[in-house]
C-alpha cells in the first residue's frame, strides 16, 4: 500500500511570535524535521502546506533535497522523495484551508498507486517515524493469507486510522484515498480532520502509539522549553 504525507505547517504560530514551521528542536526547524518525519516512515510523496512566512517556510523546506513547488510527481532527482510545497492562500481561515489544500494538491497530482495520505502537524516533534509506519502497517490488509490462499470475507477496513495515546484518538491519522473529499468537504475553520471523524466513528481504527511517539504540541514559548526540557530526559524520535 503506496501512502503520501502531507504536512500542515502554514499557522502564524501567533502565541509563539513566529511560525511553528520555523522553530528549532534538536538545532532544526520544525518543518524540516516534519518532512524527514514522513519520509523516514515509508511516506512518498509528500507535500508541506505553508501560508504566513510562506517563503521562509518554504526555503526552510527547500534544504531537505527532492522538493518542488510546481514539478509533477516523476521529475524529482533519482533517491529523493517527492516534496511538493503547497502555498495556501486562505491560511489564516485555520487548519482546515491547509488541509483542503493539501488533499487538493495530492488528488491533482494523481500520482499512481497512492491509496492514501498521513496528515501530521508540523507542531508535533516527539512523533516518529516508528508511529508512521505503525499506522501504514496497520492499514494494510492481504486478501490472500500466509499460503496464498484467499481467506473469507473480513470487515471492511477502516477508512481512517487515528494515533491514540491513553485510549485517546490525537495525531498524524491517515485517511485513505476514497474519503479525502468527504474530509475536504468538512473540514473548516480550525477544524481539520476532526468532524469527518467524528461523524464516522465506525470507519475510524484507533490504532496504540504511546511507545512510539508522544501528541504533545507546542503552542506557547512555555510549551517550547518544556518539551526541550523533557528531551533532555528522554530518547529522541528514531530519526
Amino acid at each position: 500500500m503506496r501512502v503520501a504525507g502531507l504536512l500542515l505547517a502554514a499557522g502564524a504560530g501567533r502565541r509563539l511570535g513566529t511560525p511553528k514551521g520555523l522553530l528549532t528542536v534538536d538545532g532544526e526547524p520544525l518543518v524540516v524535521r516534519g518532512v524527514r518525519l514522513l519520509a523516514a516512515g515509508g511516506c512518498s510523496p509528500l507535500a508541506v502546506t505553508v501560508g504566513a512566512a510562506a517563503e521562509e517556510v518554504a526555503a526552510a523546506v527547500g534544504g531537505v533535497g527532492g522538493v518542488g513547488a510546481e514539478r509533477p510527481a516523476g521529475s524529482f532527482p533519482e533517491g529523493t522523495v517527492p516534496t511538493r510545497v503547497i502555498r495556501v492562500a486562505d491560511w489564516a481561515e485555520g487548519m482546515g484551508a491547509s488541509l483542503r489544500a493539501g488533499l487538493a494538491a495530492l488528488t491533482a497530482d494523481a500520482v499512481a498507486g497512492v491509496a492514501g495520505v498521513v496528515v501530521a502537524l508540523v507542531d508535533q516533534p516527539l512523533v516518529s517515524p516508528a508511529l508512521i509506519r505503525r499506522l501504514i502497517d496497520a492499514a494494510h490488509t492481504d486478501p490472500d493469507g500466509p499460503d496464498g490462499r484467499p481467506q473469507p470475507a473480513a470487515a471492511p477496513q477502516p477508512a481512517a486510522l487515528v494515533a491514540s495515546y491513553a485510549g485517546q484518538p490525537r495525531t498524524p491519522v491517515l485517511l485513505r484515498r476514497e474519503v479525502w473529499p468527504d474530509v475536504a468537504r468538512l473540514a473548516r475553520g480550525d477544524v481539520g480532520a476532526r468532524a469527518w471523524l467524528r461523524a464516522n466513528p465506525d470507519r475510524v481504527l484507533q490504532v496504540p502509539c504511546d511507545d512510539v511517539g508522544s501528541p504533545d504540541d507546542i503552542d506557547t514559548p512555555a510549551d517550547l522549553i518544556r518539551l526541550k526540557d523533557a528531551r533532555r530526559l528522554q530518547p529522541g524520535p528514531d530519526l
